[in-house]
């Protein structure tokens, strides 16, 4: 069961990157052989992520499949043993790709092979080892170092000896306590850019617009590009570069505006309102259950993520709702994945590291694989220590040090709810802010704090207003 699950995850995964991937990359050499190995490894680091997203989701929903048909024949496969499996599966992978994989992955994509030794494979697989190695004695050495100035006892010292049973624990709890930091940064921001990039999928209502002359509007700048196109000489190739990218951006508004004409009424006037709105809902009841997880924080031991056993398996509803607040969890993980990784992109640091349809090189695909991974294994973590869920962490993700104590999760708690409320106090009220300066006139003084609002943009009559 769990290799015909992985199957799956790791088919979808493949197919991802390689809508990704840049196809400039692929020639029959030692480099596509290289590139070849190194697409293998991103794709299963991929596959260990979308698995590590879905530990909750399946856990969750098989408790409550459990719990209504408790003696069935046709689910006997779904046990408790099976979802421990997973878990400790999830963690074993996650360690692996994270600390071994992928590392060999950037190192073997970017070795030449050692000087004097002949070209091939061989070589770059030497050189990659070699790098492996000198890695992991530093990281190994900077760890001793941080224990001996923070811990500087005996006992700390000659646990660090024994690598598998404290060394890598400790390492990825380290790691995992960086995602969840990182998920604390992204979530917020993407939670209020969601709105943003729903109201660019879909079509938005046409309320006091004029989609004829906007279009007539669009049409006129085209053809003026496309005169100024024609008429420049083939020698100004920067001038001709400029202009081909203003076309592409006039054939892209024009494509929207053909798009919103053709939309129907109701996709125009209802689907819009709703998907903002049940957006709104599921920001704020997320927000909700991170304000209740706080109070039960103060009150209640066993609202810590590492202090309560719990119930196991299919013993006991894990929602006060049962099996419609089971769906409600599963839908806000899904939905704070999401918000971290729309938040993740589009932070100013991580701009440049989006992907782009055919046009992603092998080096910028690991490292979006290695962001991804250190999100998603951070998110069952976050989904509990915020309170979303009641289910358990199983497995190594419950053994993290920091899980106990009590002052960092109170304080991630109410560093998620005061980020998030501002985040979406700010996505709102600089709308209401702008609205007001256009009302008022001061719309020209650039008052914005936004750069995007200060560029010119075409008015009505089709000529450009600036300052």
């Amino acid at each position: 069961i769990c290799f015909l699950l992985f199957a799956v995850l790791y088919i979808v995964s493949y197919f991802i990157i390689t809508r990704y991937k840049r196809k400039a990359d692929e020639q029959e050499d030692e480099d596509a052989i290289v590139n070849r190995i190194s697409l293998f490894l991103s794709t299963f680091t991929l596959a260990v992520s979308a698995g590590a997203v879905l530990l909750l989701p399946f856990s969750i929903i098989s408790n409550e499949i459990l719990l209504s048909f408790p003696q069935n024949y046709y689910i006997q496969w779904l046990n408790g043993s099976l979802i421990h499996g997973l878990w400790n599966l999830a963690s074993l992978f996650s360690n692996l790709c994270l600390f071994v994989l992928m590392p060999f992955a950037f190192f073997f994509l970017e070795s030449e092979g050692f000087a004097g030794l002949k070209k091939g494979i061989r070589a770059r697989i030497l050189e990659t080892l070699v790098m492996l190695i000198l890695l992991a004695l530093l990281i190994l050495g900077i760890v001793w170092v941080a224990s001996a100035l923070i811990d500087n006892d005996a006992a700390s010292m000659e646990s660090l000896y024994d690598l598998w049973e404290f060394y890598l624990p400790y390492l990825y709890s380290c790691i995992s306590l960086m995602g969840c930091l990182l998920l604390l940064l992204c979530t917020p921001v993407g939670l209020s850019r969601m709105f943003t990039v729903m109201g660019q999928l879909l079509v938005k209502p046409t309320i006091l617009e004029d989609l004829d002359e906007q279009m007539y509007i669009i049409t006129l700048e085209e053809e003026a590009i496309q005169r100024k196109l024609n008429g420049t000489s083939s020698t100004l190739e920067n001038q001709t570069v400029e202009l081909e990218r203003e076309l592409e951006k006039v054939k892209s508004k024009k494509t929207n505006l053909e798009r919103r004409k053709k939309a129907s009424a109701w996709e125009r006037n209802l689907v819009y309102p709703a998907v903002m709105i049940l957006l709104l809902i599921e920001t704020s009841i997320s927000v909700l259950l991170v304000a209740f997880n706080i109070l039960y924080l103060l009150v209640d031991e066993t609202a810590m993520p590492k202090g309560s056993g719990g119930p196991g398996i299919g013993n006991a509803s894990l929602s006060t709702f049962g099996f419609v607040g089971a769906a409600l969890e599963i839908i806000l993980i899904f939905y704070l994945m999401v918000s971290s990784v729309v938040g993740f992109y589009s932070l100013r640091f991580f701009e440049n590291f989006t992907p782009r349809k055919d046009d992603t090189t092998m080096t910028k695909i690991i490292g979006n694989c290695v962001s991804i991974l250190v999100l998603s294994s951070a998110l069952p973590v976050m989904s509990r220590t915020l309170g979303i869920t009641r289910f358990d962490l199983l497995g190594d993700f419950g053994r993290f040090n920091w899980l106990g104590n009590f002052y960092i999760v109170l304080s991630y708690n109410l560093l998620f709810a005061i980020m998030t409320t501002l985040c979406l106090v700010r996505k709102f009220t600089s709308a209401v802010r702008e609205e007001l300066l256009k009302a008022i006139g001061l719309d020209k003084l650039h008052l914005s704090n936004n750069p995007r609002d200060s560029e010119t943009k075409p008015s009505a009559n089709g000529h450009q207003k600036t300052l």
